[in-house]
């Protein structure tokens, strides 16, 4: 997932690179259908760019920290989709998010090649209740959008 910066002091602030470390998808282009489960605890900020001071391991840990008990309050994240068109390497996938306890529609496009899954999605925290996290008495602020990032090898059927 990537995270940008906003507000009149986002200069101070660093745009995020974040791993979800723990989670498990299948993919079924047979059927055609794509789930998706993560564990909201396994977030890892894997880069921070920008900013006045680079981050160090314990900023890091307490970015993290703060993603489970604050923004994300430890709720499952989970995706089941409605339909899956698939048109040679494109994969058109809608479906329903679940995060922060809402549940919502929301569609991208994956490309499956090379024995690579990649794809972008774009989540808007808003639409599932999350107030996204302000520092500075919100003159430093994480962006509503956030984009979210698929690269994974794809695993021959069995």
């Amino acid at each position: 997932m990537r995270t940008e910066r906003r507000g009149t002091v986002a200069k101070a602030g660093h745009d995020l690179l974040i791993h979800v470390t723990t989670w498990s998808a299948t993919l079924d282009l047979d059927a055609p259908s794509l789930a998706l489960d993560a564990d909201p605890t396994s977030l890892r900020v894997r880069e921070g760019t920008g900013g006045m001071m680079a981050l160090d391991d314990g900023d890091l840990a307490s970015i993290e920290t703060t993603i489970n008990d604050e923004v994300l309050l430890r709720r499952d994240i989970s995706f089941r989709s409605t339909a899956v068109d698939v048109a040679g390497e494109r994969v058109a996938v809608q479906g329903d998010l679940t995060l922060f306890g809402a549940t919502r529609p929301i569609a991208f496009d994956l490309m499956v090649a090379d024995g690579r899954v990649r794809g972008t999605a774009v989540v808007k925290q808003s639409e599932f209740g999350m107030k996204p996290y302000t520092a500075l008495f919100g003159a430093l602020k994480v962006a509503d959008d956030v984009t979210v990032e698929i690269d994974v090898a794809a695993p021959q059927s069995r």
